[in-house]
């Protein structure tokens, strides 16, 4: 990936729904040459996929919780189990005193804590500590023209 790849992501993270003339026209190439380049993205899996960003809390979102999952066995194969669960966004398996970290949004406290009695329900969990997100100061992806890499 060169230095044109990471601009056109770049410029794709901030407004997907550009035309391929203003993308080429944002980092030197023509409109043929920037769909080639960001075909070539999609292929190899850099680009994931194009979605809107939605505002959480504008959709029942509004409660952010960030939920340690204690276990008494090896996690590892659980991601299934995690991803039935649709209030869980983010799934992690994690090194230290727990073994998956969570993001979980719902619209209640009180849906919080079904959440949290599903995950109990998770074969192997034994015990889960949520963090309750008051206020967010900032969220974003990986900037792709900061990220490390080889050109």
């Amino acid at each position: 990936m060169d230095h044109i790849d990471r601009a056109l992501l770049a410029q794709l993270q901030q407004d997907a729904t550009q035309s391929y003339a203003a993308l080429g026209e944002a980092v030197g190439l023509s409109a043929g040459a920037a769909h080639e380049r960001v075909r070539k993205l999609r292929e190899r899996g850099v680009v994931r996929r194009t979605a809107a960003e939605v505002d959480p809390a504008a959709v029942g979102g509004g409660v952010l919780a960030y939920v340690m999952v204690d276990s008494s066995s090896w996690m590892g194969d659980s991601g299934p189990e995690f991803a039935a669960l649709p209030e869980i966004l983010e799934a992690h398996v994690i090194a230290g005193s727990a073994s998956v970290l969570v993001k979980v949004r719902t619209a209640t406290t009180e849906q919080l804590q079904d959440v949290l009695r599903r995950i109990y329900a998770i074969d192997g969990v034994s015990g889960t500590q949520a963090t309750v997100v008051l206020e967010t100061f900032f969220e974003r992806q990986v900037d792709p023209l900061l990220a490390g890499g080889q050109e």
